[in-house]
């Protein structure tokens, strides 16, 4: 491969996926390079939801709820169908410093467009019927803006407009390093050079801007894993639940069918151990999912930021380096409000959201 193009996007998830069908969609000339099948990193380690409420973060909130009104509109554009089913998000707080801290944080959170409340430990379980009576609870942050969704068909809806849009997806072709100041992008296929490179390639996302001359500060990449009971035939019919975040142990749960999908931060490198602590976990806050196996169901690896803010910034040019990567598993909620912003960083155009706060520079 020995080809030119305007721009070149760097990771098939639905980050660069998101980017490149906007700069497409505005006319640009895009080539996206993936080492894999589009969406085979991060995104397919997710739980399918798209929700608005980052505790501590309403930066990560702000991009969220605009991507919530993309995804809304996803039918229109990019012209793809998209299941949206409304289930809520909330999150049990049992230490008075957790409550302390969601209720001086509502103002911001509200000025980024989130719908959040506190709510009692009555009305937590109300919500949730299944946590266990037991359970030490002081209160809860509840939003009704979250939704289950499916990353498969969102990855689809962005790759398939990106192609009307004019731009070219290659898959099965690794980027070996960057020359930014060339704008040359060396793969295993050859060289392909560019007015603008973008750097959005999730756990890879470090040394490939490093051979590109910035430092993005990223965590080393983790593993997520997610987990999946047996069917429960004994709570048939499973009450309707929101998903929920148990705060202090960072046990996530969701219904998924007839069955609940379940995760709890990053397994370790023995992964028996940890599971054996999600069933523990499980257990004390849910006592009617207690002895229920649970099943390896998805898992990947994420990029992560020290702070759990995704990095959004460009090195002008020409030619440009743009990049888009530490999203701390945050990345299915910003997708489309990402892809905006890097589009207009490209074009130069005032962004929708002031990108200072998301630059490298914030970590120095």
């Amino acid at each position: 491969m020995n080809a030119q193009a305007q721009v070149v996007v760097i990771g098939g998830g639905v980050i660069g996926l998101s980017i490149a069908y906007h700069l497409a969609e505005a006319g640009v000339r895009t080539v996206l390079l993936e080492r894999g099948e589009l969406g085979s990193g991060a995104s397919k380690a997710t739980a399918d939801v798209v929700r608005s409420y980052f505790a501590g973060n309403p930066v990560s909130s702000a991009m969220a709820v605009r991507s919530l009104e993309a995804y809304r509109a996803f039918g229109a554009r990019p012209a793809a169908q998209l299941p949206l089913r409304q289930v809520g998000y909330l999150v049990l707080l049992s230490e008075p410093e957790q409550v302390a801290a969601v209720e001086a944080e509502l103002p911001a959170q509200r000025a980024a467009g989130v719908r959040v409340e506190l709510v009692d430990a009555g009305e937590a379980r109300r919500l949730n019927p299944l946590v266990g009576g037991d359970l030490p609870l002081l209160a809860a942050a509840w939003s009704p803006q979250a939704y289950v969704s499916d990353t498969a068909a969102i990855v689809a809806g962005y790759a398939e407009g990106a192609r009307r849009a004019g731009a070219k997806l290659r898959t099965g072709c690794p980027v070996l390093s960057v020359d930014a100041d060339r704008g040359r992008v060396e793969t295993t296929d050859g060289t392909i050079t560019a007015e603008a490179v973008v750097c959005a390639a999730g756990a890879w996302s470090a040394p490939l801007a490093r051979s590109a001359g910035v430092d993005l500060p990223l965590t080393e990449p983790v593993a997520q894993e997610l987990l999946l009971t047996d069917p429960l035939p004994h709570l048939s019919p499973i009450p309707s639940v929101p998903v929920t975040l148990h705060a202090a142990s960072g046990l996530l749960m969701r219904l998924r069918g007839d069955r609940i999908l379940i995760g709890m931060g990053y397994p370790d490198r023995d992964k028996a151990a940890w599971r054996e602590r999600v069933a523990d976990r499980l257990a004390a806050t849910y006592p009617s999912l207690a002895g229920t196996a649970l099943h390896p169901a998805i898992s990947g690896v994420r990029d992560a930021s020290p702070d759990r803010t995704a990095f959004i910034g460009h090195r002008p040019g020409p030619p440009a380096f743009l990049y888009a990567a530490g999203f701390s598993g945050h990345g299915l909620c910003n997708a489309p409000a990402a892809g905006e912003l890097v589009r207009d960083l490209y074009l130069g155009k005032d962004p929708w959201l002031d990108a200072a706060g998301l630059t490298v520079e914030r970590a120095g």
